[in-house]
Formats: structure tokens, sequence, C-alpha cells
């Protein structure tokens, strides 16, 4: 049994992915990690599933961590990739339309890296699909994440991280977004299966006229306090302004990764306020 320490609930992080999709921690060691870093409220919001949310609710009963049941959606918007996030109570697990769906887009997602992995191929790089589906997990959507480090090991560390990613990124050889599901389609489908949808990371979109569309459409939530941005204090001021103006409510996390990752959990400063929006807002017993 852990020793629960007696604290503040106020250390909070509602972006985190697991091994369940592109993240290299268990879902044990995500919640480890959390505690350990002081996080007492948290939200796994893996890629097109939600199979880890189960058992992390489950752990953070030793950790006297809360757990917000999330998922990430990658989307499309006039012809951009947008990820959306999704909240939701503890009834998520029961609905078999979102179940279903998610089980779809993961398929779907894979072919497109897939496809990916082919486009390296054919730019003369010798890596094979086999040793991307052994980082990936087999339940879960392959995507670039896993291509990436596939790649690197395949290299064994001669291509700097920098490099591989422009491979991915818009006029990269293996540049490919994935466009087959609506950004419209993915707001309903969390509305209605009980959640809220949450704009992620706005400041990584391209072209920045469209956040204002996309808050337009259906009132939903806005993700302001965001780790990776290059200018991360000028950009949350100017995300806070917005969400005040525009969106539901702002949250805000990590979008950790792994421990190599850049941005630790619980690194981003989340104020308590987002949690408490999020919480009433679903009505969770937080």
């Amino acid at each position: 049994m852990v020793e629960v320490v007696e604290v503040n609930l106020t250390q909070i992080d509602l972006h985190i992915h697991t091994m369940e999709s592109d993240g290299s921690l268990l879902v044990k060691d995500v919640i480890h990690e959390a505690f350990e870093r002081g996080v007492r409220i948290l939200a796994l919001t893996d890629h097109e599933t939600t199979n880890g949310v189960q058992s992390a609710m489950e752990l953070s009963r030793e950790y006297n961590i809360k757990v917000i049941p999330g998922v990430e959606l990658v989307t499309a918007f006039k012809g951009h990739e947008v990820h959306l996030l999704g909240y939701f109570n503890s009834e998520v697990f029961f609905h078999s339309d979102l179940q279903s769906r998610l089980k779809e887009l993961r398929d779907k997602r894979t072919a497109l890296a897939y496809d990916m992995v082919k486009r390296l191929q054919g730019d003369g790089f010798t890596l094979k699909w086999s040793e991307v589906e052994r980082i990936a997990n087999p339940e879960g959507a392959v995507s670039k994440s896993h291509i990436m480090r596939a790649l690197h090991e395949h290299e064994h560390g001669t291509i700097q991280w920098p490099s591989i990613a422009k491979l991915f990124q818009p006029y990269g050889v293996a540049y490919l977004p994935f466009l087959e599901h609506a950004f419209e389609d993915a707001v309903q489908l969390i509305y209605a299966c009980g959640g809220v949808p949450v704009l992620a990371h706005p400041g990584l979109l391209e072209n920045q006229e469209l956040v204002g569309e996309l808050l337009s459409y259906r009132p939903i939530g806005l993700e302001v306090y965001y780790g990776y941005w290059d200018q991360r204090e000028t950009l949350i001021k100017y995300y806070e302004k917005l969400a005040k103006s525009k969106a539901l409510f702002a949250t805000g996390g990590s979008d950790f990764h792994g421990l190599n990752g850049p941005v630790k959990i619980g690194e981003v400063d989340v104020p308590l306020s987002c949690a408490q929006d999020l919480v009433s807002y679903l009505k969770l017993d937080v």
C-alpha cells in the first residue's frame, strides 16, 4: 500500500498519454510518476482510446489521486489537422457508440501510419513496418510518434530528433495529415456521449484564424496552459483572454508522452479553476 500524503489539491495535469496510445510509460508508471511529482488531479487523454482509464482510476485510489476520464482525437477542419480533447464522467466506458467509433479511428490511423512508412522507404530509408509494430501497443493506433521512435532506434541515433521530426512536418517526405475524422463530427460524438470537447494546444495550429472558427462551431473548452509552445508565456496570456470571451472554460496540461520528453508531468502551471470548471461541468465527484 502506498503511503498517502495529505496535500492541497492544487497540482493539476489534464493532458497525459500512456502506452495505450503513443506514450512510453505504462498506466501504472504514469500514475506513480504523477504522484512523485505532486500531481493530485489528472486526466488520461490517450489518442483514440480510453483503454487505460479504468486501471488508472483503480490505481489512483492507492495514491489519493483523482483521475478524469479523457481522450484525444485527431480531427480535420478545412484541410487542417486539429486535435480535440474530450473529457467524460465515469459512464464513458458504457458508451458503445464511442468505443466502436474509437476502434474505427484507431484502425484508420494505423493504416495512415503504414503509408508513412512506405513513403520513408520510397525515400531510401530501410525502416520496416515490423519495427514500428514492435514499439506500438497492438490494441492502440500506430502513429507518427511510434514511427519516429522506431526510426531513431533503426538508425542507431545517427539521425537527430529535429531532423526526424521534419520528415513528418508539412512538406516532409512522410507528412500525411489524418483528415478522416471531421472536427464537427468529433464534437458531436463527445457531446452525444455525455462529455465535453476542448480544443487542444491551439498554438500549434499553423493557421491561427481557424481558432476562432473552431470555438464558434459549438461551445467548447480551450487548452490554454501548455508546455510545448516556443513562446509559452506570451501564448498563454493570449489564449487566457480568448478563453474568457469565446470558450466554455480553459484547461491545461503537459501533453506528457514519456520521461525523455521536454515537458514532465505536472510541469505546466495549471490553475485550480481549470479542474473546478471541468469537474463542475461533468458533475464529477472530485
